[in-house]
């Protein structure tokens, strides 16, 4: 199969059949066998209904519907276990991405050996207060910390080669960083593509700026978790051992000190009443705690840690 078309959705009922349609259009044109998975992330309206009945019609269409809302990158996991395309292709059902990009992104996955190809809306159609400039200043940090270099992270539009989505792990509300999940796993052929963004047609956002405070904390996250999440000990072990010693020694230098002046005739210095002396203790106690907390993060990670925090309650 050549593709595997992704969409995850919640409350978008107007826009599936007119969202399938396109791309039924544009996979025949170019002789494309194809696949979608249609991932219902606890819809309330009937979108869950539209996709049943566009099951009946087309074979080639799948859905997975969520217990209630958990949200994209749970989507994207379910559906990622499932996909047998050679090309994975993500996308929204609020047809403000344009399947007639499809083609294009598969070209260049399939045929110039791309890993990830991510869509760049450089001319955007949302609120330039809300969505516009929060989007630019959060992209930029997002390069600067992660290393890769794309213009938009929050692009929902994105070619994947097979192999990586069945590589990576995407959890929380990480979908936004798959690319930076990519090349930590070792898919280095990452680039992005200018494609064409519209208005929404139908219904409003299920985003609001809230957004972009989660993302900035998931990326300094995935900074952590891709220096340090395989070795917890190099970071918490050495933290607190430096912390430890420190400590140590400023509490000996205190004892030492205390022995002279005894050692002078000199009575009376409690040590408890030199503010050093809870410092080197505080320092010794935290020093100690986060090398047990690196002890810890490695017998963790050691374990089978399992994402899949949701519930499914139909695979169609």
């Amino acid at each position: 199969m050549n593709l595997s078309i992704i969409i995850p959705l919640l409350n978008e009922e107007e826009s599936l059949e007119e969202l399938f349609s396109r791309i039924d259009n544009v996979c025949k044109t170019e002789n494309l066998s194809y696949e979608i998975w249609f991932v219902d992330d606890g819809s309330t309206d009937l979108s869950w209904s539209i996709i049943e009945n566009l099951k009946v019609q087309h074979p080639q269409i799948h859905g997975i519907k969520f217990s209630r809302n958990y949200g994209k990158s749970q989507a994207l996991h379910a559906a990622f276990e499932r996909a047998n395309g050679d090309v994975v292709i993500t996308m929204d059902a609020d047809l403000q991405d344009f399947p007639e990009e499809i083609p294009e992104l598969y070209a260049m996955v399939k045929n110039e050996h791309y890993d990830i190809v991510s869509g760049w809306k450089k001319k955007r159609f949302d609120n330039v207060m809300t969505k516009n400039i929060p989007s630019k200043l959060f992209n930029a940090a997002a390069r600067k910390v992660s290393g890769v270099e794309l213009h938009d992270f929050n692009c929902g539009l994105k070619a994947y080669k097979k192999q990586v989505v069945k590589s990576i792990d995407v959890y929380g509300d990480m979908h936004r960083y798959i690319p930076v999940l990519a090349a930590n796993a070792g898919f280095r052929r990452i680039t992005e593509k200018e494609v064409k963004h519209q208005a929404r047609p139908y219904g409003t956002s299920k985003f609001g700026t809230e957004r972009f405070i989660r993302g900035f904390l998931d990326l300094v996250t995935l900074w952590f978790v891709s220096r340090f999440g395989g070795r917890p000990m190099h970071f918490f072990g050495a933290v607190g051992t430096l912390m430890f010693i420190i400590g140590f020694l400023s509490a000996l230098w205190l004892g030492i000190s205390k022995l002279i002046d005894v050692s002078r005739g000199i009575y009376g210095h409690l040590l408890t009443n030199n503010a050093w002396f809870f410092i080197a203790l505080t320092m010794m106690l935290m020093g100690t705690l986060l090398f047990i907390a690196g002890f810890l993060g490695e017998m963790i990670i050691r374990s089978n840690r399992e994402h899949k925090n949701y519930n499914i309650d139909e695979v169609i």
